[in-house]
């Protein structure tokens, strides 16, 4: 591509590119920038922040969502936007592009919602209530730590191992979330633990 430019010409480009450079160095690209963040906290003005950890992985990156709606007046909230949370000590701000896409993954129409279960002969997941969904874990755990339970080695000393079932940990959490899963899990025998971190 030619241009077709004068000495002229030449000189009054690059006389405005001077003029615009100085402008720059004089302050005023500063000021553009503070009023562009004294603008940006009204875009979300009239929404709920709520702060959150990623779902994704186990680095558990701080986010923060915005919803309107006001559920306190009988209103359904919705989530319009989602960013990483800049006071987070994890990521500070930032996101992975997986995180970065959570608004679709909350939105998306096949995201389930509630527990589902499949009945014995059904070829068909139906819906069952939380209430529901953690009596039957709680009663399948209960039914095979009784049955599965190895309380002493054989030399008879007290072991309290349960080896039929593990126990896989999320790792998107608080340390003392953690700790206490850690608690409850070893306190009854369970040895297959493991964290979502490591899989």
């Amino acid at each position: 591509m030619n241009i077709d430019l004068s000495r002229r010409g030449f000189l009054k480009l690059a006389g405005a590119g001077v003029a615009a450079t100085s402008l720059g160095a004089m302050g005023f690209g500063a000021a553009e920038a503070a009023e562009q963040a004294h603008v940006r906290a009204f875009k979300l003005a009239s929404t709920t922040e709520t702060r959150n950890t990623c779902t994704y992985c186990s680095v558990a990156c701080g986010i923060l969502i915005y919803s309107k709606g006001d559920v306190a007046a009988g209103e359904e909230a919705h989530v319009v936007h989602i960013e990483g949370d800049a006071d987070h000590p994890t990521n500070r701000g930032t996101l992975c592009p997986k995180g970065a896409a959570l608004k679709d993954t909350v939105l998306s129409a096949t995201r389930l919602t509630q527990p589902r279960i499949r009945r014995p002969g059904s070829d068909t997941l139906e819906d069952i209530s939380w209430e529901e969904a953690l009596d039957k874990i709680a009663r399948a755990l209960k039914d095979d730590r009784d049955a599965n339970l190895i309380e002493t080695n054989d030399a008879g000393v007290p072991v309290n191992r349960w080896t039929s079932t593990g126990f896989l940990a999320a790792s998107a959490t608080t340390n003392e979330t953690a700790w206490l899963t850690y608690k409850v899990v070893r306190s009854m025998g369970i040895v297959g633990f493991d964290n979502q971190a490591r899989v």
